[in-house]
């Protein structure tokens, strides 16, 4: 029996997978795709039934003569590429150009690199998945349509450069219109009232929640005062308890967009970081004895678990946490309508290898990664967690106060993900019983605008509205970060002015290609070509021919920086508009109706929010040798500049100057003193309102999981919250 050539897409999966193979298999890896759409040219023949012209990437020649000469040397050809679309087309295009020197060729599908996944694969060896490719061949078509046709508009209407995509200018639109909420929003006060109560010497705290048996808002502080005398002035009597025993049910195990989103939420890991890690751990780990792939394929959107890994979890269950913890039968979780059932969820492919007994053999974020893949598989299938909650109401006059108390009665499957549970017990009570007021508590707050959107929100929100598909949202975000079209603060994503004016231009001009009902659509649409309901041609036509009509009206009807485009901010001068507008020297701000000028910034917005503090005139961008910085329009005569946003904290050196939060040269924020240069103190680390407990300093700065005091060097372990 002579040799045959499995073919996948990277040097770590060929390497894995040629260990349960053997001598008669030759491994080879692609190096990701070998063919793509030319860079310089459309690519598409949009009048011959849009057909692609994919060619070789240029560099991958060497790799595409060395598996034709391979093939060529074998009895067959496996193409064991991922299971989606793009691995899908990856085999294709491998095809293609191995086909006239060895025609004998199969497709495999890896769900799992394991012993067992390549077994059942070789098994059950068939065709390369056409309808799957052709979904490819519509989503590239698509984007390159919308790349090559308007962005070049965006060239001509703004400046050269920008980029207009299907799906990621969608994305973009959803952080412009969170930033115009968060400025439109007009914050209003409320004030909450808490109470320390007493019974028997074991306090607890009520907060104000209804006045004459309806909730209640208190608006301000003449409102919050009647209360609090009130309150004060009569008897508190407990007049309703009520205790209801509740569950919380198993979380589902992860899919690609939850395991993004756990990732953000435990450990900050950028999307596309956390899947260049789970891409490892899916190919294959060297855990002293070769590499073993430790997780199921990772892009995925179904809550499908084998019979056989349901098998060996609720084994695992029984024996590490006891047969308390084990449902009677599996746990099951509906997956949503485009899921693709044939892949499933991610989970580990050997559960017995737990994130314990691989401590040491991964590196740190490997371990982060495998660790909430493995404790939410786990977790997925044990009992819910239980407990029971107490509602005390409290009357006091026209008012009743709240007490809610919790108790875990069963901690279910957070044994193992080790969420937290805060119980809150209160005190032994009794309808009728009448409490002492300890303490009342009177705050004013204002209600926030709604928050910008981090990596995590960010994928949550184009999950539920079917923008993109999870595959895709790494990509997307990177865009728009390379793009400058947004910046991330504390975190959390921002859009530039040049985002905002582009997705205000986009939408004037392509209203449709920009609707989020209508980007959910068409992926819906993709996804029926790959079922082989519909023709890829078909999905392409149709969109084509709405792109068409809105380029033939924006070729003309766009706003350009030649006639000005209107931007929304306001001229700090005089209130009047400001607009985008071009010259020799490159894109300016110049206001409608005054003389006021500025030079185009993604600084520009802070700038014009502001007045000089020494001459009250307005500030503006200049340009020096160390870049961009905000001044007075008044130079020379006012020399004021902007040095950044001052925290009202003491300098702790005792100047007499404030924390001051500035941007260095790298872009990275810290802290300094307001009084520099004759104050040189700096900090890297972020200040927290927390006076220290040593010597009483006014805040303490944040070193990992530490607090130290500037003023004494105190350490003390930080807590959220």
């Amino acid at each position: 029996m002579g040799k045959k050539l499995v073919v996948v897409e990277s040097p770590t999966k060929a390497k894995t997978i040629g260990k349960y193979l053997g001598k008669d298999y030759v491994v080879k890896a692609s190096m990701g795709h070998i063919k793509d759409l030319p860079k310089s040219e459309m690519g598409v023949e949009i009048e011959n039934g849009f057909l692609p012209d994919y060619r070789v990437i240029p560099g991958k020649e060497k790799v595409v003569a060395e598996l034709k000469k391979a093939a060529g040397k074998t009895d067959s050809v496996f193409l064991a590429t991922d299971p989606d679309r793009e691995g899908e087309a990856i085999s294709y295009h491998v095809k293609e150009e191995i086909d006239p020197v060895n025609s004998r060729i199969k497709r495999v599908l890896f769900y799992e690199i394991t012993e067992r996944g390549v077994k059942e694969a070789f098994s059950s060896a068939g065709e390369v998945d056409m309808d799957r490719v052709r979904a490819q061949w519509a989503r590239r078509v698509l984007d390159r349509l919308v790349g090559y046709l308007i962005s070049p508009l965006l060239w001509k209407k703004v400046k050269w450069g920008l980029s207009a995509g299907r799906v990621q200018s969608v994305a973009l639109r959803l952080i412009c219109e969170r930033e115009e909420e968060r400025d439109a929003f007009v914050p209003e006060e409320y004030w909450i009232i808490e109470a320390t109560l007493e019974k028997d010497q074991n306090q607890f705290t009520a907060k104000l929640s209804r006045k004459k048996g309806k909730k209640v808002k208190i608006g301000n502080e003449q409102e919050a005062r009647k209360a609090e005398e009130t309150i004060k002035n009569s008897t508190l009597k407990i007049v309703k308890i009520e205790r209801k025993t509740k569950q919380r049910k198993a979380p589902p195990p992860l899919i690609t967009s939850s395991l993004q989103q756990e990732a953000y939420r435990a450990f900050k890991f950028p999307v596309k970081k956390t899947m260049q890690i789970a891409q490892r751990l899916y190919e294959g780990v060297d855990l002293g004895e070769g590499p073993v792939g430790l997780i199921t394929y990772m892009r995925t959107d179904s809550y499908r678990i084998s019979p056989l890994a349901i098998k060996d979890v609720r084994k695992l269950i029984k024996e590490k946490f006891g047969e308390d913890y084990l449902p009677a039968r599996e746990n099951r979780f509906k997956s949503r309508e485009t899921a693709q059932e044939a892949h499933e969820a991610i989970r580990p492919t050997y559960v017995n290898l737990t994130p314990e007994s691989l401590r040491g053999k991964l590196s740190p974020d490997e371990y982060k990664i495998y660790s909430i893949i493995w404790k939410r598989f786990v977790a997925s299938q044990m009992k819910p967690y239980v407990y029971e909650e107490t509602k005390v109401a409290v009357a006091a006059g026209d008012y009743t106060l709240e007490a809610e108390g919790k108790r875990t009665v069963f901690p279910g499957y957070r044994k193992v993900t080790g969420e937290s549970v805060r119980d809150n017990e209160l005190p032994a009570l009794s309808e009728g019983d009448v409490v002492n007021l300890v303490e009342l508590k009177l705050e004013r707050k204002e209600t926030q605008p709604p928050p910008r959107y981090t990596e995590a929100s960010l994928v949550k929100e184009l999950e539920e509205k079917g923008i993109g598909r999870p595959s895709t949202y790494a990509s997307i975000i990177s865009t728009l970060q390379d793009r400058t079209y947004v910046y991330k603060e504390d975190g959390k994503f921002i859009p530039t002015v040049l985002g905002q004016i582009v997705v205000k231009l986009l939408k004037e001009s392509f209203p449709d290609i920009m609707d989020y009902k209508y980007t959910a659509e068409i992926e819906a649409e993709l996804d029926k070509v790959e079922r082989g309901e519909k023709s890829w041609q078909d999905v392409v036509s149709h969109f084509y021919s709405i792109l068409n009509k809105y380029m033939e009206q924006a070729s003309d009807k766009m706003p350009a920086v030649t006639q000005g485009i209107r931007t929304g901010l306001k001229c700090p001068a005089c209130g009047g508009e400001l607009l985008l507008k071009r010259s020799r020297f490159g894109l300016y701000f110049q206001c409608s109706s005054c003389e006021y000028k500025a030079q185009f910034s993604q600084l520009i917005k802070k700038a014009i929010s502001m007045k000089c503090p020494k001459c009250g005139a307005p500030l503006t961008v200049k340009k020096g040798r160390n870049g961009e910085f905000i001044a007075c329009t008044r130079y020379p005569e006012c020399k004021y500049i902007y040095q950044g946003d001052e925290e009202d904290l003491p300098c702790p050196k005792g100047c007499g100057g404030h924390l001051v939060r500035r941007r260095g040269r790298g872009g990275r924020y810290f802290y300094g003193c307001s009084s520099y240069p004759d104050c040189k103190f700096i900090t890297n680390y972020k200040p927290v309102r927390t006076k220290c407990p040593e010597c009483g300093f006014d805040y303490m700065l944040k070193k990992g999981k530490k607090l130290i005091c500037p003023n004494c060097d105190y350490e003390m372990k930080y807590e959220e919250g």
